[in-house]
């Protein structure tokens, strides 16, 4: 092993933790272990480590608290979850949570040996592609998959299609896929099928002879001329008319161009990746779209997944847009966000995708002077949007959807009892809600007093 790798082994039961342990030293790596989560989050704010093994069910904070606790901090080291009451459910909430692999009790050592190696061999690939200039960011299981259709298809000259929402991050793909190409010395061309008007497309395009038009004062080449040897990004492929997709169809058959008002085809060498946020097979359909340009461009589809379906990357997207905007001004080291407003930002339906979030980091930043960003700095639809989710997400099953008491009790346990957070997350008054604490019988605290664990989380390493 050319790197030695430090790993963490959390669990409470004794037996276990040292097994776990020797097994894992015998392979090759450094290896600490804790008892509970206390301790090693305590171990985690001493040192850094290339992976956690971590058990579910422990004294104190349980592993379910402990890895979003990782995560809400920002700290995205691989977590391998290891129960002995396995379940479908237990497997698929560690995962939703930010785990990156979930295995039963008893554990065969060969199995633990494989896992933590592959978890281990990732690593590096991610460290890798956070730097590339394309921005990709996140490791969750979907984005990683995206990644891996990146790496996959990128060597070859295959026309891409990338399907995907607005605001998924579509064009950061394309480019990703341009720089891990053998293409990638060459130009990367992006256009906007979309914002276009027929006729200035078709030139855009392919390019054009003077006087072939009124305005057509010089000769001017297409971006298919541009691009030569590199790649052409035809972003909301969806949106072309029916004429130009068959002179798009024709240039993808014969690899050459025709200019507007030319009589002969020029050759060219250009890999074409497009994308669109419509679904090109309802089009189809439809008769809006052509079936053989569909084929032939969606000859290696990549999907990409929409912010609420891998919240456990938004930590780590709202980190960058926080580094981002830190570095342009010297005086704003102290840019952040509480762990509360990251609870209300990843329980979000985001329909604008990281766009939509990159753009609400900006202004809560904003609204909060540059310093710590807190829940009343986020926009009131993400505040509220959040807090609906939160409440039906967690309490749906226990009582109506308009059950008050239910509602309240849901926001103080979400809150960890504190007044104003839970205030907040119901739209309502402090002072409002504690008239109807008072009515209810119930109690709370304030913001200032209350112990929130992920408020105790340690800091990152100097």
């Amino acid at each position: 092993m050319s790197i030695t790798h430090r790993i963490l082994v959390v669990d409470d039961d004794r037996a276990f933790r040292l097994s776990t342990a020797a097994l894992l030293r015998g392979d090759g790596y450094v290896v600490d272990a804790a008892a509970d989560g206390a301790s090693a989050m305590q171990t985690l704010k001493a040192q850094r480590f290339d992976l956690v093994v971590l058990d579910i069910r422990m004294p104190g904070i349980d592993g379910f608290g402990f890895v979003e606790a990782l995560r809400v901090w920002g700290d995205h080291v691989p977590v391998l979850m290891i129960s002995g009451y396995g379940t479908v459910d237990a497997a698929v909430r560690a995962l939703q949570l930010g785990a990156d692999d979930f295995l039963t009790k008893p554990v065969e050592p060969d199995l633990l040996s494989a896992r933590v190696s592959a978890l281990l061999e990732r690593r590096p690939s991610l460290d890798n592609l956070a730097r590339n200039p394309a921005g990709i960011i996140g490791r969750s299981p979907e984005i990683m998959e995206v990644i891996a259709s990146i790496r996959r298809v990128a060597p070859s000259d295959t026309s891409v299609l990338i399907e995907g929402e607005t605001g998924t991050g579509k064009e950061l793909v394309a480019r990703a896929v341009h720089e891990v190409s053998a293409r990638r010395a060459a130009p990367f061309v992006p256009v906007n099928c979309a914002g276009l008007a027929d006729g200035i497309l078709e030139s855009e395009l392919f390019g054009h002879l003077r006087g072939a038009f009124t305005g057509a004062v010089r000769d001017r080449i297409g971006v298919f001329q541009a691009a030569e040897e590199g790649t052409i990004f035809l972003d909301e492929i969806g949106d072309m008319s029916i004429a130009l997709q068959l002179r798009l169809l024709r240039v993808l058959q014969e690899r050459e161009v025709t200019r507007v008002g030319a009589t002969f085809p020029i050759k060219v060498n250009v890999r074409v990746v497009a994308a669109t946020n419509r679904d090109l097979r309802s089009l189809v359909n439809e008769g809006r779209f052509r079936e053989d340009l569909y084929y032939r461009l969606a000859v290696f589809p990549i999907l990409l997944p929409p912010l609420r379906d891998r919240r456990s990357d938004i930590p780590l997207l709202v980190e960058h847009a926080l580094s981002a905007l830190r570095a342009t001004h010297s005086d704003r080291e102290r840019l952040s966000c509480s762990p509360f407003a990251m609870r209300l930002l990843r329980a979000h339906q985001w329909r604008g995708n990281v766009r939509e979030l990159f753009a609400v980091i900006e202004r809560a930043a904003i609204e909060a002077d540059f310093r710590g960003i807190e829940a009343q700095h986020l926009p009131a639809a993400v505040r509220e949007g959040a807090a609906t989710h939160v409440v039906e997400a967690r309490y749906r099953a226990d009582g109506p959807e308009d059950d008050e008491l239910t509602r309240i009790q849901a926001a103080l346990e979400e809150t960890d009892g504190a007044l104003g957070r839970s205030a907040e997350l119901l739209g309502m008054g402090r002072t409002t809600l504690w008239r109807k604490l008072r009515h209810y019988g119930l109690t709370a605290r304030d913001d200032a007093r209350v112990n929130d664990p992920l408020l105790e989380s340690p800091q990152p390493p100097a």
